[in-house]
């Protein structure tokens, strides 16, 4: 990973959504990880809930949130196995403008590394939506880590070279902009 030292850190505001029948927030170690993770790393936890593995109570809360304008990313934990409670995916796929396929190979490359084929178990997903990006993640504490350790942080540190996700932040939305331009 090279880090441009010349250029600024740019904080950025992440919701964390732990997806779980069992868990509370006392009791919820993956979202613990993150918001660590995400403090630790200079940026802004914004928001954070817990749900129940329910598609209309995900898809409100992440809907809430990618609505909200000071909301820049939105990570869920938890609902990405096979199982018929296992709902995240279906919950926020269909609310992605934009997938990101390239998410889901990296993070089962980097997990692969730590607990070999078991990573088929996980259903890991990203897109962006609304100008926010959303990233979906297993509910293990080692996901999280995996995710944001090899993937996230980099990515959301705007001095990552030779790209990073907060350089082009500012133009996520740019085809709702050009629509408005040309009277659509």
């Amino acid at each position: 990973m090279k880090i441009d030292e010349s250029l600024p850190f740019i904080p950025v505001a992440i919701a964390v959504l732990t997806v779980s029948d069992t868990r509370d927030l006392s009791q919820d170690r993956s979202g613990d990880t993150l918001a660590a993770r995400i403090g630790e790393a200079g940026h802004r936890l914004a928001d954070r809930a817990v749900v129940r593995d329910e598609v209309e109570a995900i898809r409100k809360q992440v809907s809430a949130w990618i609505a909200d304008p000071a909301i820049e990313v939105v990570i869920t934990t938890g609902g990405t196995g096979f199982t018929g409670r296992d709902v995240t995916p279906e919950a926020i796929e269909p609310l992605f403008e934009k997938r990101m396929d390239g998410f889901s190979a990296v993070f089962h490359r980097i997990s692969y590394d730590k607990i070999g084929t078991s990573t088929l178990q996980s259903r890991a997903t990203a897109g962006v939506t609304n100008a926010t990006y959303i990233f979906v993640l297993p509910g293990s504490p080692g996901a999280c880590k995996d995710a944001w350790d090899g993937i996230l942080r980099p990515q959301f540190d705007y001095r990552h070279q030779p790209c990073n996700f907060v350089e082009i932040m500012p133009r996520l939305d740019e085809h709702l902009k050009r629509g408005k331009l040309r009277g659509a």
